[in-house]
């Protein structure tokens, strides 16, 4: 029997990435959970997935250091499996900060991890998915992408370049057969390990008492793992290349 294939994730936190492993592991995937730090939780993860009966492994990564990125995926083709999806969910959002507190080394930093790293990760897995017929890149993004707000310097500019990278990738390589997904999440994420840290465990605790617990007015990670495992199926003929995620009760930016 082959080996299972892959999805890799970048940036598996507890929230989507997370999340999204556990839907590609049931789905019988073998998933390889990849994340800068918290090997504790990364290995809770790991642990829920094979529990429930699926395929999964984690690996600690600094994604902006040398040949990182590089070297994962060369290690997991080798070792795990063809990676037939890859989600790339690396965030830089370092929270509301004027620009004469937003140092040079912030800004450098997030387009490091979310438009340097994209592109790391596309000259490696690109040829690789070329020469067996196709693949799926997903790639997490934000409604910085789409507009720049005040206190928003380094992630509108670091997040907005992702965003015409997958335009430039998507022109290049689905031809090729390689389905490049923009997918921008236009509201709050109900997980702490995200927005739970930029507010505080007071203010987050507030937000889902007043949004969160059932009322789905939060983007439920669980229920967004479902939509980028659709996504990931789309047959040829009909793939999406940008989609758009808010809940019900949230105006979509460009009115809001």
């Amino acid at each position: 029997m082959g080996k299972k294939p892959v999805c890799l994730i970048l940036g598996a936190g507890a929230g989507v990435g997370g999340n999204v492993g556990k839907k590609f592991a049931k789905e019988g995937y073998h998933t390889v959970l990849a994340r800068r730090s918290d090997e504790e939780g990364l290995n809770k993860l790991v642990s829920d997935i094979t529990e429930a009966g699926g395929s999964a492994s984690g690996r600690l990564l600094n994604a902006i250091e040398d040949d990182a990125i590089e070297n994962l995926i060369i290690d997991v083709e080798k070792n795990e499996g063809p990676i037939e999806v890859v989600l790339f969910n690396l965030g830089a959002q370092f929270g509301d900060r004027t620009l004469e507190e937003t140092p040079l080394k912030l800004f450098e930093m997030g387009w490091r991890l979310t438009s340097l790293a994209l592109f790391r990760l596309a000259k490696v897995i690109a040829p690789i998915m070329e020469a067996r017929g196709g693949g799926k890149i997903l790639v997490t993004s934000a409604t910085s992408a789409m507009r720049g707000n005040a206190g928003q310097h380094a992630h509108a500019a670091a997040i907005g370049g992702r965003r015409l990278l997958c335009q430039s990738l998507n022109a290049e390589l689905g031809v090729k057969g390689i389905h490049i997904c923009h997918i921008y999440i236009d509201a709050a994420i109900e997980a702490p390990d995200t927005i739970g840290k930029l507010l505080g465990p007071e203010a987050y605790q507030k937000l889902l008492e007043e949004r969160g617990n059932g009322k789905d007015m939060l983007v439920i990670p669980e229920k967004v793992a479902d939509t980028y495992y659709h996504i990931a199926h789309q047959h040829r003929s009909a793939w999406s290349h940008e989609v758009d995620i808010r809940p019900y009760s949230e105006q979509p930016w460009w009115n809001n």
